[in-house]
């Protein structure tokens, strides 16, 4: 009788424990709420959740500022070795990183998955005067310090993209008059009020107001036309050589267990196929850009050093 009681104690505590280590899987979101960060990490832990692949709790935390490095900073030091620690990145946070001086070492963190990519688009009040791409540069090339452009952080894919343009049309990058948002509906009200001439900013961000007819997008930097958005010249057809993404990841903590590094890299990899998965990324515009554990850390490392020479030649960092 003792044995069994003892057992059936032994098999409470069990399922306590199971349960503790279940709701101990917390997710830092570097970026404050409702941005491209914010929503990836809560979607793909959603549609993991609809899927049944991780239907267990979820401890969300939003800590924003400096292009997403205040709040990796916080996860590389609080969160070290533990098992069930998330954090949502992207493109940004690379160049961030050096113009910041963030003690931010991406190296150190365990590489799960990169899930998505969105392209840029640069954006004019509806009622500008500029009707395409070339007159925008125009404008550039006559005066940039007086064709104010809203973006995202210093140093982050949307500067990258706009400096990229520049140098393409001859027009000096450290006279840009790039000024950084908060997020994309800061950029968007600024273009609408007029004090930003233009915005450069993920797809997803500018869509909805294009279609309400308040901004006019002017180009976006894919290789070629979307498909759906078949109405937007790419930045290559109007003459200047600019193709580039802004993509989103995950990173496990510095110092996760391997098997509990194995296990996220798994169930992302099962996310990436699954239909819940499939209807964010056509709901949000998201083009699927999956990449799985030490892909991910070796394409990391490649960005790194890609990113941070363009910011070098464009004399956006020493």
């Amino acid at each position: 009788m003792k044995v069994s009681h003892l057992l059936k104690s032994l098999a409470v505590m069990t399922a306590l424990c199971a349960g503790a280590a279940h709701a101990q899987v917390s997710v830092m979101l570097p970026a404050n709420p409702g941005g491209g960060w914010d929503s990836t990490g809560r979607q793909a832990f959603q549609a993991m959740n609809q899927a049944g692949i991780y239907t267990g709790t979820v401890n969300f935390s939003n800590k924003g500022g400096a292009g997403g490095t205040i709040g990796l900073s916080d996860f590389q030091r609080s969160q070290k070795g533990k098992p069930d620690a998330l954090a949502v990145f992207g493109a940004i946070t690379v160049g961030a990183i050096t113009l910041n001086k963030s003690p931010v070492d991406l190296s150190k963190f365990k590489p799960v998955a990169r899930l998505t990519a969105e392209y840029l688009v640069l954006a004019v009040k509806a009622d500008s005067p500029y009707k395409t791409l070339g007159d925008f540069v125009a404008a550039l090339k006559s005066d940039p310090g007086a064709s104010a452009v809203g973006g995202g952080s210093a140093g982050g894919v949307d500067h990258i993209a706009l400096a990229l343009l520049a140098q393409s049309a001859g027009v000096p990058v450290p006279k840009l008059n790039y000024i950084p948002q908060a997020g994309g509906a800061d950029t968007v009200i600024g273009i609408i009020n007029g004090t930003l001439k233009a915005g450069i900013s993920g797809i997803s961000e500018f869509q909805q107001f294009a279609q309400e007819g308040r901004i006019r997008i002017l180009g976006i930097t894919t290789a070629e036309r979307m498909k759906g958005l078949d109405d937007i010249p790419t930045f290559k057809e109007a003459g200047y050589d600019v193709e580039i993404a802004n993509w989103r990841g995950i990173l496990g903590s510095v110092d996760m267990p391997e098997a509990n590094h194995k296990e996220w890299v798994d169930r992302f990899t099962r996310l990436n196929e699954s239909e819940a998965w499939q209807a964010v990324l056509k709901k949000q515009g998201w083009d699927a850009y999956f990449m799985p554990g030490d892909a991910f850390g070796k394409f990391i490392e490649s960005e790194s050093s890609r990113i941070n020479t363009i910011l070098k030649d464009a004399g956006l960092a020493k």
